[in-house]
């Protein structure tokens, strides 16, 4: 073995090796520099700015959040009077079912009929006049129904003619004739169109602005119709009837020749339907009350005639209103307490029964701020009740003019 070489192979050697390591450290160390020079790797400027960060833009404000985080404090209950604000005398007025003799008109003026003549009571100050009064031949009055002006008040009459009031001026403007065989009990109004619903199961569209008035009929209750509402969108209209029938008319199918041109024939009622009303909040959701042996207030969905619920209140439904402001539906009744009752909707809990009338409940109207509620009974009085409260302040729009029925006076031909 040589000696000498390996000596050489494990000293000398490995000198060249140091010295080679020791070079290639300073080049790689001169490498990382230039890098970190380059790629601003200094350790110390992590997470650090050149300049101060400018203050972020809100998006939404600080308030928004405090109040989503703050509990919503929980609305007042409301306390509803159990006694009447005021209290009138209506002396014989008819105790009959199916007629509808009170309405309040958006003038805020009530009119109410008693035997052949009408009355109206003005609420902003609280005087009482005398409208019209009817011969015998053509009375009593059975139904009144105030167009959306609260200026023009349409009248109808035992005779079957159905007469046009400027309320204003205290004048007849004309008569519709030749379209019921009987008495005419309910009415109701969309624009310029009258519907009047009669003892003789019709019901028809009269156009106030022309001659010949009558442009559609709907023909489907067998006896007298009781109840006429339409829609807020004024699309359907609602009819009830002694026959214990409600319908669903469609004003697009409305015509003068077709004998059932009705969008839905509803069946569950098993008395008389007068009370109808058509929700504020709800589009398409009608609630329909039965007379003596039915008693049942039911809500249907008028699109696809589904009965959503109904509710047995024990006693003869006359008349429903509801609530403009608040999720509330008020009843009117008739034996055995002859009450009112004011009921949350949907949960249909009552909410408070008012009494004081000593007969049944037949007609409801409520005053244009959705307050109070008037009710004319047979004990022959006329009630006014704080049942809806004192609604919330808010801003008022402008008044839009309302042209009324009668735009044009020369449009009568």
């Amino acid at each position: 073995m040589d000696f000498d070489f390996a000596h050489y192979m494990l000293t000398e050697r490995g000198k060249g090796k140091e010295n080679q390591s020791v070079v290639r450290s300073q080049s790689k160390e001169a490498y990382l520099k230039l890098l970190a020079e380059t790629f601003n790797m200094n350790r110390s400027r992590i997470l650090a700015f050149k300049n101060k960060p400018p203050t972020p833009v809100k998006l939404i404000p600080d308030e928004f959040y405090s109040s989503v985080h703050q509990s919503k404090p929980s609305k007042p209950l409301r306390r509803i009077p159990q006694t009447p604000e005021r209290t009138l005398d209506a002396p014989d007025i008819i105790d009959d079912f199916c007629l509808n003799l009170m309405d309040w008109g958006s003038s805020n003026v009530l009119a109410l009929a008693l035997q052949n003549t009408v009355y109206l009571w003005d609420a902003s100050n609280g005087s009482a006049s005398e409208l019209v009064t009817v011969d015998d031949e053509n009375g009593p009055v059975t139904s009144v129904s105030w167009a959306a002006d609260g200026q023009y008040i349409a009248i109808g009459l035992k005779s079957s003619d159905v007469q046009l009031w400027d309320s204003t001026a205290n004048r007849l403007l004309r008569t519709l004739r030749g379209g019921h065989q009987s008495r005419v009990g309910s009415l109701d109004w969309k624009n310029h169109i009258l519907t009047t619903g009669g003892m003789d199961g019709q019901i028809i569209n009269n156009d106030v602005r022309v001659h010949s008035h009558i442009v559609a009929t709907f023909r489907g209750h067998r006896q007298e119709v009781c109840g006429l509402k339409w829609s807020t969108s004024g699309q359907q209209l609602a009819s009830g009837g002694n026959d214990n029938l409600l319908y669903i008319w469609d004003r697009s199918m409305a015509s003068m020749h077709s004998r059932s041109q009705w969008l839905h024939r509803l069946e569950d009622h098993t008395a008389a339907v007068k009370a109808l009303a058509w929700c504020p909040f709800q589009r398409n959701l009608l609630a329909s009350g039965g007379g003596g042996s039915d008693g049942c207030i039911k809500f249907w969905n008028t699109h696809t005639s589904a009965c959503l619920n109904s509710v047995d209140t024990g006693s003869q439904v006359c008349a429903l209103l509801w609530n403009k402001n608040e999720r509330e539906l008020l009843s009117s009744h008739g034996f055995m307490q002859n009450q009112m009752t004011l009921w949350m909707y949907p949960s249909m809990v009552k909410i408070a029964e008012l009494t004081g009338h000593t007969s049944r409940v037949l007609f409801m109207a409520q005053s244009p701020d959705g307050r109070t509620v008037a009710t004319a009974a047979g004990d022959e009085t006329l009630k006014f009740w704080n049942a809806f409260g004192t609604p919330e302040v808010k801003k008022a729009a402008p008044k839009a003019e309302h042209p009324g029925p009668f735009p044009h006076l020369r449009r009568i031909r």
